[in-house]
């Protein structure tokens, strides 16, 4: 059986810019991120959607995101940052995950609605930002 994009980034089996790598949750960088610094947190454990997370790992979960929404605001110095979680509608990976979205005032995100433009990052540049969030996540 072949594991799920995110399953196979947890199991290492898999490519992902790793920011936070705990024994529950983890979080990466998204491969093609609305902003540079877009993070996904989700659980290690297969759980296609928010609706189906145990109580138990909604903690775990979301201390990670309040983390990394720390992190991009002191090491990118965004202003703030947009989380959010697709339950089913736009859950381009069946596996939950929340997004967490540096921000900055007048950034134009939301000019003319939420429109998902996603970008790549340039070669070592997504290993680099990966390297600064994990001190930074490590240091909260």
């Amino acid at each position: 059986m072949k594991l799920c994009a995110f399953c196979a980034i947890a199991a290492g089996a898999s490519e992902g810019h790793l920011v936070h790598d705990g024994t529950e949750v983890i979080a990466f960088l998204d491969r093609a991120p609305l902003v540079k610094g877009h993070v996904l947190i989700a659980p290690r454990a297969h759980i296609e959607t928010l609706d189906d997370l145990p109580p138990d790992l909604i903690g775990p979960l979301f201390a990670v995101v309040q983390r990394v929404s720390r992190a991009l605001q002191r090491s990118l110095g965004a202003e703030g940052s947009l989380t959010m979680a697709n339950t089913r509608i736009s859950q381009s990976v069946p596996h939950v995950h929340v997004h967490v979205v540096p921000r900055h005032r007048d950034d134009g995100l939301f000019r003319a609605g939420m429109v998902w433009i996603r970008k790549r990052y340039q070669d070592e540049e997504a290993t680099q930002l990966a390297a600064r969030l994990r001190e930074a996540i490590a240091a909260s």
